[in-house]
Parts: C-alpha cells; structure tokens; sequence
C-alpha cells in the first residue's frame, strides 16, 4: 500500500527529532526499531551494514549517532515498514487525523525546559522516584486521564506524546489515585515525567513509578485553567530564550 509522501516525511522528521534531541539516543532508537517491530538484523540489512554497529549505538557502545546515520537508521525503518504493508505508518496517519478529546493540552517546547522551572511554576512536589534525576523536558501533555481510559486502547496511546516521550504526561481528572500510572505501566512508550493534578498518587501508583524509575510529581494548587495557562506561559518564555530575548526566570504562578 502506497502512502501521502507529506505523511512519510512528518513520521521520519518525528523520529529523527526525538534521536536527536534524546539524552540517550542509542535508547530512543531501540525504541522506535522495536515498535516497527524490525529486528537488529534486518535494519542492518537495508542500511547495508553490520547489526554489531546498530547494537553498538544502541546500547552506547559507541558515541552519539551523527545526522546522517539518524537519516538512513529513520528512512530504513520506513522503508521496511512500507514493504510489509505500511502497517505503523497507516497507524501513525489514524492517530493524527483524529485526535482525542482526552487531550486538554500538548506542546512542543522550543527549547528544553529545566524540570526545577515546571515544577516551581505549578507548584509541584515530587512523591516518587526524587533520586532519579530529569534535568530538562521537551514537551508537556495535559490529558483527562478518565476521557483517556475511554478513548485510547494499544498504539493509540502514542497520540499522547506528540513528538517525543521525552516530555511530562499531566493527568487531571483522575479518579483513583493509580489508574494513571496504570496506563503507562502496560504501555511500550514511557513519559519523562508523570505529574498528578488535584489527585494525591496512593501507594499502588507510587509503586509503579518506582518500578518504572519515572519521577511522580504531584501538583494541587493551580485549578485546570490556571494550570493550562501557566505551561502556556512557560512556552512562551522558551520561546523568547529560543529567539535571544531576556527574560527573567519564570516566577512561581501557583500563588
């Protein structure tokens, strides 16, 4: 099956994005070969290369992957995917054209956002996993966490993560104080950081980021709105950053 060229490029610039903006690209790359579901051996193949060389930066053996590995790593996958049917692609095209309500809010930051100016901004305190160290996020979802148990079911989760997991899930609306958590559990893709609006995570939901090694944070004083407007705020500081204009460090909104 044939598919757009414009949606074959927005996939491979959503791919090649998060390797390149990923602190452990070798990682990140494992991850998407895997949800192609494309063994070592058989990327190896297309790229025409030795598997040792793609487990090498995968497991980080080797140093960061430059940009023109990245392109022929993104466009093989592509190009396997699209001999077997176009399977992952015409799902990534589903998820795309139809977005789910459960969505409150998601953006790209221009810039990575330090983790200590997020959680200053709404207030946050981390519950779960303090020792395990995120120093920058690169984007933020706000999701209706019982709208999301209604909508999404296997690879739709993916609508979740915009264009990288190497951002912060927000879940408000949550009833029960571990479905969230739950969701990621059973999920292949992982969140930077999970952040509990106006619901205090119980013991299960603790657990599970522990065992995930994903830092919970827990934020109750900004009502749904406030909280929305002032990630939006922390948009527009990066972006000012971004384009070379002081500004002050963003202040805590939570008052």
């Amino acid at each position: 099956m044939s598919v757009s060229p414009g949606l074959r490029e927005v996939l491979a610039r959503r791919i090649a994005g998060e390797i390149i903006l990923s602190s452990k690209p070798g990682a990140t790359m494992r991850k998407w070969r895997e949800l192609f579901a494309v063994s070592q051996i058989s990327l190896s193949e297309v790229m025409r290369l030795s598997s040792s060389v793609i487990s090498d930066y995968e497991s980080g053996r080797r140093k960061s992957p430059g940009a023109k590995f990245i392109r022929r790593f993104v466009l093989s996958l592509l190009s396997i995917d699209e001999q077997r049917g176009s399977r992952f692609i015409r799902e990534f095209a589903k998820l795309t054209s139809s977005p789910s309500t459960a969505v409150v809010d998601l953006r790209e930051f221009p810039i990575p956002v330090r983790v200590e100016y997020l959680c200053k901004a709404i207030g946050g305190e981390i519950v779960a996993c303090k020792e395990k160290y995120i120093k920058e996020v690169n984007g933020y979802t706000v999701i209706d966490s019982l709208k999301a148990v209604e909508a999404y079911s296997g690879s739709e989760y993916l609508q979740l993560f915009g264009a990288t997991t190497e951002r912060a899930l927000i879940f408000t609306n949550v009833d029960g104080g571990s479905l969230p958590m739950m969701i990621i559990r059973v999920s292949s893709l992982k969140p930077r950081l999970v952040i509990f609006h106006k619901a205090m995570p119980d013991e299960e939901a603790i657990r599970i980021a522990q065992y995930e090694q994903i830092p919970l944070i827990y934020s109750g004083t900004l009502n749904l709105e406030q909280l929305v407007k002032t990630l939006r705020k922390l948009y527009r500081i990066a972006l000012r950053v971004k384009l070379g204009k002081r500004v002050r460090p963003p202040p805590n909104t939570s008052a």
